[in-house]
């Protein structure tokens, strides 16, 4: 019992303190080949798979690996191999595993699966994991590092958007921060948007600043979740409000009302964006008139500008309502038109 103590202990101490570096030899034959490879994300959760091929005697192991620990989170490290494995050690971008048989038994060979990484998504977008050494340890406490190299990206994307015509721009939004979920893995892109939520997405658009000074609009509670959305894009000049002082935050947007707050903010983004001169003559539509007085002229310029489009050739309907995916969209269009995105 002793002596399967100290052969323990030996183990650790050579996988966790020899230099991590040796140069695999160039000619070695049948060298070892290491594989990672990803799994389609499931409840926000991806799992890796390790694994080696030509594997020679494999009685212990020692595997480092970079990630993006802003957008990732290791919750499970499990080995395929009998035997103890340390916690994982998780420093800044590095993960480190480590695992070893246990007693007189011979190390594995051939093909396998050596251990399996499973990762929480924790953000929108592509994550990058890089296996970045491989130690090996044989039952005669031979070892050896090799540098893997192996990559794979893994990407957070909304359950409900597959196929969907608006994805790919929900998905670009999503990634850096400007939009979000009704929970971690739906979007529900046909839901209706209210105008305080449409004011949130504009702001975070912009990387509006809080405010000190609060929006004169009655109908804000300054400890709403919006109170400083609301006064942000209320300074920047994007809202005026209704006529009789309120901003109706929990009203559903409208057409022409998003349109008009998207070309306000292009004018904040870039004070030449969205001149009047820019107009292309009028608006076609079968039902202009539909449109409001003082919606008119942006409508005309987003129209002119490629910013927002009839919901038919024939028709702007600019008091329906404006739907989740639309909202991304036209953000996502004023973002390319201004910054080139």
């Amino acid at each position: 019992m002793r002596s399967l103590r100290v052969r323990i202990v030996c183990l650790a101490i050579i996988l966790l303190c020899m230099p991590k570096m040796f140069p695999a030899a160039a000619n070695a034959k049948a060298a070892p080949e290491y594989l990672l490879d990803a799994n389609k994300p499931v409840n926000g959760q991806v799992t890796l798979t390790l694994s080696g091929k030509s594997l020679a005697n494999l009685y212990g192991y020692e595997a480092s690996f970079s990630f993006e620990p802003d957008k990732l989170e290791l919750v499970e490290a499990k080995s395929n191999l009998e035997g103890f494995s340390i916690t994982p050690i998780i420093k800044n971008n590095e993960i480190i595993i480590a695992h070893t048989k246990i007693g007189n038994v011979p190390g594995e060979n051939g093909d396998l699966v050596i251990n399996t990484l499973k990762f929480k998504l924790k953000k929108h977008g592509d994550a990058m994991v890089k296996w970045e050494t491989m130690k090996t340890v044989t039952d005669q406490l031979k070892s050896t590092t090799t540098a893997v190299g192996q990559s794979v990206t893994v990407s957070k994307t909304f359950i409900d958007l597959t196929g969907h015509w608006a994805q790919a721009d929900i998905e670009w939004l999503a990634a850096r921060g400007i939009i979000e979920g009704v929970d971690d893995n739906h979007f529900k892109p046909n839901d209706k948007v209210t105008r305080a939520q449409f004011a949130a997405m504009i702001a975070r658009a912009l990387n509006l600043k809080e405010t000190a000074a609060r929006s004169p609009f009655t109908d804000v509670p300054s400890d709403s979740w919006y109170a400083d959305v609301v006064s942000s894009i209320y300074a920047a000049k994007i809202i005026k409000g209704k006529k009789d002082g309120t901003f109706a935050p929990q009203q559903k947007i409208s057409r022409e009302e998003m349109t008009v707050m998207l070309v306000r903010a292009g004018r904040f983004l870039a004070e030449d964006a969205f001149k009047e001169t820019d107009s292309a003559g009028g608006v076609s539509f079968a039902d202009v008139n539909d449109i409001s007085k003082w919606a008119i002229k942006d409508v005309e310029l987003a129209l002119h500008s490629g910013l927002i489009y009839g919901t038919t050739k024939a028709t702007f309907a600019a008091k329906s309502q404006s739907t989740r995916a639309e909202a991304a969209v036209v953000i996502k269009r004023l973002l390319t038109k201004i910054n080139g995105e």
